[in-house]
């Protein structure tokens, strides 16, 4: 297990001379409710006084009930500034006019939400000089469950080193809700979703993997093992040409 107390003095310190060399006045960050942005937010509230978490349901129930409830309850223990964005019609509008040219699969509809956060994010960000801090960490990473110009698409990650286990582990260490670090971790894009469904893996399958290269579970490797290969574009970045 990993020593979170000087975890916890590096990453404030990374997060410190960030601000410091872009001249920032601070940092913003999507306040999901969930157990990634919870340990960014308050990873960032040490670094900076400055810290504004964003609430931004988006559609589903679980984004105007739990999310948000988990969401202000961090806040409140942390002193966290706190505002509310509801995209649900930005998103359904959206929707509704891309429908008149294409025909909007699963995939496609589910990208948008993360990407209207992330464009908010932005938006605020550039508007009050504050840092846009990212929230996935290493486990999702590696298989590629995250968004790409979404959630993927940030100025600095204090996270991204650590796998869903020691999320966990940092959490219990800083004495967050408990009702963020034992609900079932997930996006909250569709209705019912949960990480561990929609990957096909454990969150304990999956760390285990990355960390030792082994997994008992035959099916569970070649998953995680086919969710790396695939989503290698979203870790690589652009592809440019480049001359022979």
């Amino acid at each position: 297990m990993r020593d979170y107390k000087i975890e916890l003095k590096n990453r404030v310190e990374f997060v410190e001379k960030l601000i410091k060399d872009a001249n920032a006045k601070g940092v913003v960050f999507g306040n999901s409710g969930g157990k990634d942005s919870a340990l960014v937010g308050i990873i960032c509230k040490l670094a900076c006084e400055k810290t504004l978490g964003v609430l931004m349901p988006c559609g589903t129930s679980r984004n105007f009930e739990t999310d948000i409830d988990d969401g202000i309850a961090l806040a409140a223990q942390y002193h966290i500034e706190t505002r509310k964005v509801d995209l649900t019609a930005m998103k359904n509008t959206l929707v509704e006019t891309l429908s008149t040219t294409t025909k909007l699969n699963d995939v496609a509809t589910t990208n948008i939400a993360p990407r209207l956060r992330m464009t908010t994010l932005y938006a605020i960000g550039a508007s009050e000089n504050l840092l846009v801090a990212g929230t996935g960490n290493r486990s999702e990473r590696y298989v590629g469950y995250f968004t790409k110009w979404g959630d993927g698409a940030t100025d600095f990650n204090p996270i991204s080193d650590l796998t869903a286990t020691e999320i966990f582990e940092f959490l219990e260490f800083l004495e967050a809700p408990n009702s963020i670090i034992k609900k079932a971790p997930s996006a909250g894009l569709k209705e019912g979703q949960t990480d561990e469904k929609e990957m096909g893996v454990t969150y304990n399958q999956l760390d285990e993997f990355i960390t030792t290269s082994k997994c008992d579970d035959k099916l569970a490797v070649e998953k995680i093992t086919k969710l790396h290969k695939n989503s290698e574009h979203k870790r690589t970045g652009v592809a440019f040409f480049k001359e022979v």
